[in-house]
């Protein structure tokens, strides 16, 4: 299936010159979804996957669906503040912006087979600082699973020492 034809391309958004790819136009046709998450969770099939963490906020929508079908728990990763609970955070830098994320400090048991979800992978900040976190805890990341990778902002080479799997590569931006 060509995902490229469902994933929206909205030109300068959040801010000027910033093309941004929207996943969510996925998740609205039960057959594209299906798909999706079938072609997400390949690589980790037959793989021990005690949690998968969902980054804020799509990653949550894909890694309740993988954790249910590779039989795993999920956790999440938010934005600063979201989490009620005890936690600890990391800080890091977009293409376009500086954030910091979090994660319930006790989300995690040591030695936890990981697969860290977002919906793609830009200039890697994010999945990064979300791997850290992971790592803190005493998390074993499995592999990274995204939609969507944009190797031409680099951040996929920035995850290297992961097994990071994507569906779709872009390598420059163009609405198509």
């Amino acid at each position: 299936m060509d995902l490229d034809q469902f994933i929206r391309k909205v030109p300068n958004w959040p801010k000027e010159g910033i093309l941004f790819y929207d996943v969510t136009t996925l998740f609205e046709n039960k057959e594209v979804f299906a798909y999706l998450v079938q072609e997400l969770i390949k690589p980790f099939a037959t793989q021990k996957v005690d949690k998968v963490v969902g980054i804020d906020a799509r990653g949550f929508v894909l890694a309740g669906v993988v954790g249910y079908r590779l039989g795993a728990g999920v956790s999440l990763v938010r934005k600063k503040g979201k989490l009620p609970h005890k936690t600890i955070q990391e800080s890091y830098t977009l293409e376009y912006a500086s954030e910091t994320i979090e994660m319930h400090e006790d989300t995690l048991r040591k030695g936890e087979k990981i697969l860290i979800i977002d919906d793609l992978i830009a200039t890697g900040g994010t999945l990064q600082a979300a791997a850290k976190l992971v790592e803190r805890l005493g998390g074993k990341i499995v592999g990274i699973a995204v939609v969507v990778d944009l190797p031409f902002l680099g951040g996929s080479a920035k995850l290297k020492k992961y097994k990071v799997h994507s569906l779709i590569s872009y390598y420059g931006e163009q609405v198509i």
